[in-house]
């Protein structure tokens, strides 16, 4: 027996579920408050960070330093604004290397199940799974030496199996469905309904995972960063913000306080967008909104 189907009087609009969702809104104002604080220092910071003021080094939180001064006396609100910059771009970059080359090899195991194709590029991502991304980042630098490229790189190829397992599992749900044998009748080839049917069926899946990869990526970026094989002075950094910290961290604790503190409600902001993004996209839950 069918479920009812919801009349258009009944069905909740996106705006609804959008207001709705707690955590939608306060991922999407966490997340949009860096994006906008790596957006703004591209024209304007407090400070000048390559400018170094010895005499106002280690100050903690003031009215003319916010958040207060590094052991260089550089001020930490504007190195958080530009670390900004450093951190999303690696970030969104690598989950770009990830669903560029994931999904279209998950579409393409999809469409060869059962195949040696398919089985060749699933156990290849098995295979990068087995490392992990620290793991081909040290490989990666020590080849070509540290740096925020050989970083997204690392991260990059990291997602790739993410994606492509994903789109794998979604797409082989869909390749039974009425549509798509319909499709097949019309002599429509498997590339064409991958594109056609699968990929636009599977979209909303991918954003939501894109998120919580994008959270992943900043947590990656400041990791690789704080062991010294992420971006290299003097491009700023939270994870470098990090590493600088902890032989003051006793005496002056607001250096690893506020970068690490960046790092928690950026990913803390993503992750909520994401179980966000995931309820709009469900109809399951759609309906029991209702």
């Amino acid at each position: 027996m069918s479920e009812p189907s919801l009349s258009p009087a009944q069905t909740p609009s996106t705006l609804r579920i959008v207001l709705r969702s707690r955590s939608l809104i306060l991922g999407l104002v966490l997340t949009l408050t860096f994006v906008a604080a790596a957006l703004i220092s591209f024209v304007w910071v407090p400070y000048d960070i390559a400018t170094l003021d010895i005499a106002n080094k280690i100050k903690g939180p003031s009215g003319a330093h916010w958040l207060g001064t590094d052991h260089y006396g550089r001020d930490i609100a504007s190195m958080i604004m530009q670390g900004a910059r450093t951190s999303i771009a690696v970030a969104v970059l690598a989950v770009g290397i990830g669903m560029l080359i994931g999904v279209p090899l998950g579409l393409w195991a999809a469409a060869r199940r059962g195949s040696l194709l398919d089985e060749v590029i699933m156990r290849t991502n098995d295979l990068v799974f087995a490392f992990p991304s620290l793991l081909i980042a040290v490989m990666i630098t020590s080849a070509f030496g540290p740096s925020a490229t050989n970083a997204i790189i690392a991260i990059g190829i990291f997602n790739i199996p993410v994606f492509a397992r994903l789109t794998r599992s979604s797409a082989l749900s869909l390749w039974q469905r009425d549509y798509i044998l319909a499709a097949r009748v019309a002599g429509k080839g498997a590339a064409r309904i991958s594109w056609e049917h699968i990929l636009p069926n599977i979209t909303n899946m991918m954003i939501v995972q894109g998120t919580i990869q994008f959270s992943l990526g900043i947590l990656a970026e400041a990791g690789l960063s704080y062991v010294g094989l992420g971006a290299q002075p003097p491009t700023p950094s939270w994870g470098r913000m990090l590493a600088d910290s902890q032989t003051f961290i006793s005496f002056a604790p607001h250096m690893a306080l506020f970068p690490g503190l960046a790092i928690l409600l950026t990913v803390l902001g993503l992750n909520l967008m994401g179980d966000g993004l995931r309820d709009l996209f469900d109809p399951k839950l759609r309906r029991g909104r209702t």
